[in-house]
């Protein structure tokens, strides 16, 4: 489940070499030029790493190794929060610790509906409990319809999406989407490998505890439009923000075959009621 302010700007930073008189100085004077930089004593340009916002803004994991993101103390707090949210829509908490107890009750959530439809509903609200009520109406109100939803959509979503919500999918970010009117904007964020979609082994708990609440919840509540594309061959997934989604018949996700790793679709195989899981649909779906 996805959990929902910049200006534009250029900094460049540059400094010319030392003269030589200043080198010979400094190779003269060592104790009197001890607090230069190293590289002003070897003669070499200095420089500096400066951020800046372009189409394609990385948001930089956490250290682990090779690259794959370590978990920080601030996502322990937020997961731990997240948590205590679906705990209180559920009624149940797991015994298991972090992600692992997370998950479970993600699958508890999952089979206490009595449809899809009533899992997505709580999955809702459990994305509203994370905000305070009137700091969403007033987003919706004030800063969602300024220039049709593209400047919340770009400035705020998909940057706040790629910069915090890393401990719940992955390593992110952001990138450029087409919009319905043909023009291009820095309003969507791609996640590597969806490590909720991974951790799952559910395209029903993909699809009905994620995809379609977190959808629902940026245009009901956000009012701002919301194409989530996951793909459940790599585990990635597209967030287009500012691009609507299209309706529930027409869209591709619905339609995916159970993923390899089901538990429940090896189950029903190795049963011998379908002799493959090709075109069998998730029944949670």
């Amino acid at each position: 489940m996805a959990t929902p302010l910049a200006t534009r700007g250029h900094l460049l930073a540059s400094r010319g070499p030392p003269s030589r008189s200043a080198a010979a100085f400094s190779s003269s004077s060592s104790s009197s030029s001890s607090w230069l930089p190293s590289s002003v004593l070897l003669g070499r340009r200095p420089t500096r790493r400066l951020r800046s916002t372009s189409p394609q803004v990385d948001a930089a994991p956490a250290p682990g190794k090779g690259g794959e993101y370590r978990p920080t103390l601030a996502d322990d707090v937020l997961l731990a929060f997240f948590r205590s949210k679906m705990v209180e829509e559920v009624g149940w908490d797991s015994e298991k610790p972090g992600y692992a107890g997370l998950m479970e009750v993600a699958n508890r959530l999952m089979v206490k509906g009595k449809s899809a439809l009533e899992t997505e509903e709580a999955a809702v609200r459990v994305l509203q409990s994370l905000f305070p009520p009137l700091l969403l109406v007033l987003y919706k109100a004030l800063l969602a319809p300024i220039a049709n939803g593209q400047l919340a959509a770009m400035m705020l979503e998909a940057r706040a999406t790629a910069l915090s919500c890393q401990w719940l999918m992955g390593p992110c970010s952001v990138n450029t989407v087409t919009l319905p009117d043909g023009k291009s904007w820095s309003s969507g964020v791609f996640v590597e490998k969806c490590k909720y979609l991974e951790e799952s082994k559910c395209l029903g708990i993909c699809i009905n505890t994620c995809k379609l609440p977190t959808q629902t919840f940026f245009k009901d509540h956000m009012g701002v439009d919301l194409y989530m594309e996951p793909n459940f061959e790599d585990y990635s997934c597209q967030f287009n923000f500012g691009v609507p989604p299209p309706p529930l018949y027409t869209d591709k996700a619905l339609k995916e075959p159970c993923l390899d790793i089901c538990t429940n679709a090896r189950r029903r195989r190795e049963l011998g009621r379908n002799s493959s899981l090709d075109g069998l649909g998730c029944p949670q779906v």
